[in-house]
């Protein structure tokens, strides 16, 4: 029996009744993880507690975290920080040690989260050792890169960043999107096998009942309609259109979240409240005081931010781009404005502050369009994709065997 034969085998001795096995092991490796927050961190989380809850088996591996999380092992990648975000660690590990990961874990199932070069290489690994493997496209590199092209001019980022996403993708045995544009994102770069599979929201902690009054006086004493942004303040979320809110006295504007860009932000903002990182019930009341939420980068993949603000029962204004046109419901939930153009997004939010009735209407209609999208449902739809390509890795074994 080779090496590469192993979790395959494994896999088979307990699917030989014909059934799927009850106990899944899964090797998550993600690019970014505690004590960094964003969405990747955040969805990872999120599918670590899952499989917690259906009593199966998983590791994590990443560049940053604590040594267990929701009762698995953490394996610390080793990783560097970028030289224009100091705070962000990207993952390099070789694949001698993922392998040996690997080998001693036997995987099921490999989900490898917003692969980039840690990804890369244990998407080479799986591929290698024969275990089945998901990524997760959840972060746009080369929206990303061609961001960063523009403001540090580093020639070639975006074709390198295309290319990579490219060859990641082709190794594994599926790509999971959040959005159609992601879909279509995917299809253009050539990347087959691809399936939609969008975020989930947790819909007690973004409540419309978690609104903070004394909040709100204190961010709007005068009575102003608070105007907010939720993420990371980061070159790619193009927040420097936030400058065409910043001056109009009708408005409160409200920054939430931390990043590279912050020092940046406060000088162009200096009319702006930061209110900083906030995690848990202050999040949460942070949403649910805005009367509408602002987003501005033309590159996201989903927008968790801007579900997060429907759950909250906020009218969400965001590009008409990415992700945001599979959540945002132009008329309904919120408004639409051409990405990049801040002049739109002005016309947008002065449509909004013009109609109390319609603001209200469109955050009851907010909420109700997110009750279907909760993190139970949409892991449970992950576990079934676990399994989908463990049974097709399994078929292809039975046919090989048997010739």
């Amino acid at each position: 029996m080779t090496v590469t034969e192993l979790p395959v085998h494994r896999t088979a001795a307990r699917t030989a009744t014909g059934g799927r096995p009850d106990r899944l092991r899964v090797l998550v490796v993600s690019e970014s993880f505690l004590p960094q927050i964003n969405g990747v961190t955040n969805s990872v989380r999120r599918v670590l507690e899952h499989l917690a809850a259906e009593g199966h088996e998983a590791e994590l591996v990443a560049p940053t975290g604590p040594a267990t999380y929701a009762g698995f092992k953490v394996t610390r990648a080793r990783g560097a920080s970028l030289p224009f975000y100091k705070d962000f660690r990207i993952g390099l590990e070789t694949r001698r040690r993922l392998r040996g990961v690997m080998q001693r874990f036997r995987p099921d199932v490999i989900h490898i989260a917003s692969p980039a070069t840690l990804g890369y290489q244990a998407a080479k690994v799986a591929a290698e050792l024969g275990v089945p493997s998901v990524a997760i496209y959840q972060t746009d590199m080369v929206g990303f890169a061609q961001r960063y092209e523009a403001r540090y001019g580093i020639p070639g980022g975006s074709r390198a960043m295309a290319a990579l996403t490219r060859k990641i993708h082709l190794k594994v045995d599926r790509t999971l999107a959040p959005s159609t544009a992601s879909l279509t994102q995917l299809d253009q770069l050539g990347v087959p096998r691809t399936v939609l599979w969008p975020r989930g929201v947790d819909v007690e902690s973004f409540h419309p009942s978690r609104v903070d009054h004394d909040l709100r006086a204190r961010l709007a004493p005068d009575g102003r309609l608070i105007v907010g942004y939720v993420g990371r303040l980061a070159a790619e979320k193009e927040l420097p259109l936030l400058t065409h809110l910043a001056n109009d006295d009708r408005y409160a504007l409200v920054i939430v979240g931390a990043g590279p860009e912050e020092q940046r932000l406060r000088a162009l903002l200096p009319g702006a409240q930061f209110l900083g990182l906030l995690r848990g019930a202050e999040l949460g009341a942070a949403y649910a005081s805005l009367d509408v939420f602002v987003h501005t980068g033309r590159h996201e993949t989903f927008c968790q931010s801007a579900q997060e603000a429907l759950a909250s029962g906020v009218p969400v204004v965001a590009p008409r781009s990415g992700g945001p046109v599979d959540i945002v419901d132009d008329g309904v939930t919120g408004l639409l404005y051409r990405p990049g153009d801040g002049e739109d997004l002005r016309r947008s939010v002065d449509y909004l502050a013009g109609d109390a009735v319609l603001r209200r209407t469109m955050g009851r209609s907010a909420r109700v369009a997110v009750q279907g999208r909760s993190w139970q449902s949409i892991n449970d739809r992950l576990l079934d994709h676990y399994h989908e390509v463990i049974d097709d890795r399994l078929g292809r074994f039975r046919v090989a065997g048997a010739a």
